[in-house]
């Protein structure tokens, strides 16, 4: 896809996804009803509400290319275009009335991630980019920060109980050393964070492709990378290592990622 192309459709994207991030905000902090899935995570009638809405907007407006959601699963295109979505990306924040939630919409072309959308709803932020195109918050160019040294950098990770609970928690505290702190920001809000250069590195040990794809597209139009601990750019690793691309060498040095075991589980 060309550039010119790849901004049009971000247009429609960003508008998709702000429609549906205003969906879940009718029922952000207003006791929403959870249930869990048969994986044990939370589902609230706004990801099934927002995924239809972003489903069927995609469908009326690209009907050859294919869909995957976290809630209704895969359709297949007759073009080798994919949309990859994650209608609410932090369910425990959302159920727990933290604004930290995000909504992910993504298109893959011919397997490659070339166009994310980040949108957090409750905070009234979204940050998007394609290929070509570059990266976005809220309307204004982003870019990835420009630390280039570890002492100096600003780490993010969702949950210290899944580090050590997947083997990684000895090797993300040999980064945090070598960091100048680390955060708590949560799920996809911390690769928002990273594209506007807010934060300059972000580990999260178990992931999904929806969890993956919109920030991968995101992070690498802001001049970032977006990969597997190893460093590998992907969008399909069970795992995410973002950087804001100078600090990589020396995070990858840091996690030493050969006496780790890799997981196949999924995450939220």
């Amino acid at each position: 896809m060309s550039p010119e192309e790849l901004e049009e459709i971000l247009e429609f994207a960003l508008d998709a996804t702000r429609e549906a991030g205003r969906l879940t905000l009718t029922y952000f902090q207003n006791d929403p009803q959870v249930e869990l899935k048969a994986d044990r995570s939370p589902v609230t009638a706004a990801d099934r509400g927002a995924e239809e809405l972003l489903r069927e907007r995609i469908e009326r407006e690209f009907p050859a290319h294919g869909f995957l959601g976290e809630e209704f699963g895969e359709r297949q295109g007759s073009e080798p275009a994919r949309w990859i979505i994650d209608p609410i990306d932090g369910t425990f924040s959302f159920i727990s009335g933290v604004p930290l939630y995000t909504n992910l919409v993504g298109l893959e072309w011919r397997g490659e991630m070339v166009l994310g959308v980040i949108n957090a709803p409750a905070l009234g932020e979204v940050v998007y980019g394609a290929r070509g195109v570059g990266a976005f918050w809220d309307g204004r160019p982003t870019r990835v920060s420009e630390v280039g040294s570890l002492s100096e950098a600003r780490l993010s990770t969702t949950s210290t109980e899944l580090l050590a609970s997947h083997g990684r928690l000895d090797a993300y505290s040999r980064l945090r050393g070598g960091c100048r702190t680390d955060r708590g920001w949560a799920d996809a809000y911390a690769f928002m964070l990273l594209a506007t250069g807010r934060v300059d590195v972000v580990v999260e040990p178990i992931m999904s492709v929806w969890d993956t794809a919109a920030p991968c597209a995101v992070v690498t139009a802001a001049g970032g990378t977006f990969g597997d601990w190893s460093g590998n750019p992907t969008h399909l690793a069970p795992e995410a290592l973002a950087t804001n691309g100078r600090l990589l060498p020396e995070v990858l040095e840091c996690l030493d990622h050969s006496d780790h075991a890799h997981s196949d589980e999924a995450g939220e």
